[in-house]
């Protein structure tokens, strides 16, 4: 199978519809990940057609949630190689994308994708989630934070919830982990300002993978105290 029909064929059964031209920005942008993965770390995914199932399909499915508009503020916290943000982006062209990760070198990479698939209003951001969390331009700004298995879910609430506006929401992806994660972190979704509104479980196509979207709404503003210093989350998460 060919790729542009892995994720014509693939985004389809997904329920999320994209154009020719987005199946070329995509498939530009696994070439430049590609490429830069020989010189840095950015993927332990190499094989064209498993990028396109567990990157680009994966990265998708965020949109199957029905929470996801064409429009808005969106950060990716942790972007990581770009994901879920980019592939995102490239499916709703008009939201506004903020691309959050600690290492400046995958900043850099992701400049680069952006440029070559001509993609406009990203911003990025280098530095670690609970500093921006704090920053006025950044706390409490965006209508969508989104991030994939960055941390366990008790701690990622702590990194994403603050940027979420009350309204707004944390559309987080994560593997089966989640169901255990899910009890233990329900304390902090409430101290944080969420709200538990959906969990969806995602097949994704041409593997037997399954995988679980968790969609929190922001219902009151969080406490000025978090996110707490740098390290702090994750040593201590709340309980």
């Amino acid at each position: 199978m060919e790729l542009k029909d892995i994720l014509k064929d693939g985004s389809k059964e997904l329920n999320v519809e994209i154009t020719g031209y987005q199946v070329d920005q995509l498939i530009k942008y696994k070439d430049i990940l590609l490429e830069w993965n020989q010189k840095m770390n950015l993927t332990a995914i190499e094989e064209e057609k498993e990028v396109m199932i567990k990157h680009f399909l994966d990265s998708l499915s965020c949109i199957q949630t029905k929470y996801l508009k064409t429009e808005g503020r969106m950060i990716d916290v942790g972007t990581g190689a770009g994901f879920p943000g980019v592939p995102l982006k490239i499916a709703l062209p008009n939201i506004e994308l903020t691309l959050l990760d600690s290492l400046k070198k995958r900043i850099g990479f992701l400049e680069e994708v952006c440029r070559e698939t001509n993609l406009i209003n990203v911003e990025f951001l280098h530095g670690r989630a609970e500093d921006f969390g704090q920053n006025k331009a950044h706390r409490e700004k965006y209508d969508y934070a989104v991030s994939r298995a960055v941390a366990a879910l008790n701690i990622l609430v702590e990194y994403c919830l603050p940027f979420v506006k009350v309204g707004g929401y944390f559309i987080c992806q994560k593997g089966p982990g989640l169901i255990e994660e899910l009890p233990e972190a329900k304390n902090a979704i409430k101290i944080l300002g969420g709200e538990v509104v959906d969990q969806i479980v995602i097949d994704l196509p041409f593997s037997d993978i399954t995988h679980h979207i968790l969609v929190i709404k922001k219902i009151k503003q969080t406490p000025i105290k978090y996110p707490r210093k740098a390290g702090k989350p994750s040593k201590e998460p709340i309980k």
